[in-house]
Formats: structure tokens, C-alpha cells, sequence
């Protein structure tokens, strides 16, 4: 019997991981990414919650424990720089692990490359479906057609625009800005510590990442910049405008952002779509549900991908129940996140001095409770 061939579009975390549980369940998968090869770099991410599951059963946990970073701590810092208060960030109730997002793009990939079609370099211009398929045109690539497509090509999704509409009508921009640079390995010192200057509408983090530290800025532009997000050289002038009177390391740290060919940088949104399926394409990850600042993209694209390769097996035959079913359990969970971030944002980076005092005040309270924890724990 003829497998059912689907085209996933996009190889970053979705793409790979649902490629891996759809050849599982006896279809034929192929991946096809813009990139010319898995992006190097990126800043950590956390693979938590329903991620940690599905990456115990496709054996790839002790891989990612592995490639771990050695971040242990959060240090909050004055607007001079000053300690402030330092935080834990790992926790024996909740089993989590840190990694680069390239790192697990990489383990991802592997696990799935054996048994699915990558076709790197290139992208899909046109999608024309009817009821027994997709013809799919490539921009490099020759025509081909598919028994189902799914976009888990990001928050800028090709496959949403050319199926579901232009990208304005889903994204919901939440008045930030984030932006990201490499930084070499000695620009800190001490590389199980995260460390955090905020200041009213900026914040300001330097991640130890776990071999290429990174600067990160999160803010609010005074006037904010056009969206074009192939214009370098506005971004770097947005940074720079924007952290000009910040203290501590944001002169050195901006300066590393100015000198960087192509750094990092994007509003950030969150992205809505009332239904995640047309036919015979469906949205998965950031393409369906975008979620900035939360830090779950990444954990929620392979739960996804878990769910969506189940339900489809689940379902032979029935892609529309498949993606139904698939659709109402991951809403489930993104529902939530999605709810709670505008809270997020005005605690992360409060717009002014009183609500920065508020922020440290609840770190403070939940750095007593950890310690108290952590004795309590230890005693036991």
C-alpha cells in the first residue's frame, strides 16, 4: 500500500520532530527549509513540560541533557548595575533542560533524517489543493504533490500567508522588541549565571548560553521603527537609540550589536489563527500559535508535533477529524500562555520606576520561597 506523502515546510523544531512521528506511523515525509543548511547559534531555550515526554520516548533526553547549558541562576541588577537579588533556575519538582535552539534543531535532525525527504535551500511559492491533494510548486525545486501539507515554518509563515491570509491579520504586535547578538566566550564570567538589567520599557539579559554567550535586549522603542525586517542597519539604530542612556555593560554590549554583520531582531508578537486547518493543510508551532516572551515555542512545537502525527494515525484516512482533534488538545495548552502574556510583558519590562519595583519585590518573594524550599528539601 502507497504511504501517504506529506510535505512539512520548515526543519527548525516542529518540522523535525513531526517528520520523526509521521515516518513512525507509516507516512512518507519530506521537509523543505529556506535555509541552506540547520541555523547555527540562537539563544537557549527550555524544553519543559509536555516537551520532556515526547523527547523521552523519541530517546533523544540524555542527548539534550548532554548539550545542556550550565545556567543555574538568574542575577537581577540595578540600573547601575548592582546585585540586586539572584534566583534559582533549576528545580528537582520540575524536570526541565536548557539547550540552544540550535543545538536541538541538530538533535532533531538527526533523529529524523533517515527517515524523511530534506530538501534544503529552498521554499514553497504556490499551494493548490483539491480533494485528493496539494500541488505544491517550489521555488528551486521541481512541481510535486502531496496528500497533506503542514506549515511549521515560524511566526513569519510562508504556508499561512499563501493558504490562510497575509501575516497582519494574525499577529497582534505586543509593543516590544527583541533582539539577540553572539558574544565571544570570555564577555562573562561566570557561565552558570544569567544576569538581568532592567530599566523602565528596556531590559537587558546576558545569557551564558553554553558555549557563545549572547546579549539580549528587550524593549520599547520611543518611536517605534518601520517592520521591515530586512533593514540591518534600522534595527542597529532602533538598539542604539534605545539603550543609549543605560548603564552597566550596555555600551560594550550595544557596540557587539552594532559590529555584528547580521544580528538578530524582530517585534515580538503573538500569533492567532481561529482555525489551524484548511483542507489539506494544517499549521503547526509558531505558524498556528505564537507566543513571545513565554519561552515555550520551542516545548510547544513538539508537543505538537507529538499530537498532530497521533491524530492523524488515529484517524486514517480522515485528515479534516485528524487536524480537528489535533487542533482542540493543543489549544488546550497554548490557550493559557496566550492569556497571560500581556501580564508577562509589563512584568518582565515595566514601563515605569514603581513598576520595576513591583518586579523585584515578587523576585524577592519568590527567591524567600525557593530558599525555604530548598531547606525544607534538604532536611527531609
Amino acid at each position: 500500500m502507497k504511504k501517504s506523502e506529506v510535505l512539512i515546510v520548515g526543519a527548525g523544531i516542529a518540522g523535525p520532530a513531526l517528520a520523526y512521528w509521521l515516518s513512525r506511523n507509516g507516512y512518507r515525509p519530506t521537509v523543505v527549509e529556506h535555509a541552506r543548511q540547520l541555523r547555527s547559534g540562537g539563544s537557549a531555550i527550555v524544553v519543559k513540560g509536555p516537551a520532556i515526554p515526547v523527547a523521552d520516548r523519541m530517546g533523544i533526553l540524555p542527548q539534550l541533557r548532554g548539550l545542556a547549558t550550565r545556567n543555574r541562576s538568574l542575577t537581577l541588577l540595578d540600573p547601575d548595575g548592582r546585585r540586586i537579588l539572584q534566583l534559582p533556575l533549576t528545580s528537582d519538582k520540575a524536570p526541565t533542560v536548557e539547550v540552544t535552539r540550535a543545538d536541538l534543531s541538530e538533535v532533531l535532525h538527526r533523529s529524523a533524517q533517515t527517515e524523511a525527504e530534506f530538501l534544503f535551500d529552498d521554499t514553497v511559492t504556490a499551494l493548490d489543493q483539491d480533494e485528493s491533494g496539494v500541488d505544491v510548486t517550489f521555488r528551486r525545486s521541481a512541481p510535486r504533490r502531496f496528500d497533506l501539507v503542514v506549515g511549521a515554518d515560524g511566526m513569519h509563515s510562508t504556508v499561512r500567508r499563501l493558504v490562510f491570509g497575509p501575516e497582519r491579520q494574525f499577529a497582534s504586535d505586543l509593543g516590544l522588541y527583541g533582539a539577540t547578538v553572539p558574544l565571544e566566550p570570555d564577555a562573562i564570567e561566570d557561565p552558570t549565571e544569567m544576569t538581568m538589567l532592567t530599566v523602565p520599557n528596556r531590559m537587558l539579559v546576558l545569557h551564558p548560553s553554553r558555549t557563545t554567550p549572547l546579549a539580549i535586549f528587550t524593549f520599547r522603542a520611543a518611536q517605534p521603527a518601520p517592520h521591515d525586517r530586512k533593514n540591518i542597519a534600522l534595527h542597529k539604530q532602533t538598539v542604539a537609540d534605545a539603550y543609549a542612556d543605560v548603564r552597566w555593560r550596555a555600551p560594550e554590549l550595544v557596540a557587539a550589536f552594532l559590529d555584528h554583520p547580521a544580528p538578530f531582531f524582530d517585534p515580538l508578537t503573538t500569533v492567532r489563527v481561529p482555525s489551524w486547518s484548511r483542507g489539506r493543510v494544517v499549521l503547526l508551532g509558531d505558524a498556528a500559535a505564537a507566543t513571545a516572551l513565554l519561552g515555550d515555542g520551542s516545548s510547544m512545537a513538539m508537543a505538537g508535533a507529538y499530537a498532530l502525527a497521533e491524530e492523524l494515525a488515529a484517524h486514517p484516512g480522515d485528515h479534516a477529524r485528524a487536524f480537528a482533534a489535533y487542533e482542540s488538545r493543543l489549544r488546550r495548552e497554548v490557550g493559557p500562555r496566550q492569556r497571560r502574556v500581556g501580564l508577562l510583558t509589563r512584568l518582565m519590562v515595566p514601563r515605569t520606576r514603581p513598576g520595576l519595583a513591583v518586579r523585584n519585590a515578587v523576585g524577592r518573594a519568590v527567591g524567600r520561597t525557593n530558599r525555604i524550599a530548598s531547606r525544607e528539601a534538604a532536611n527531609r
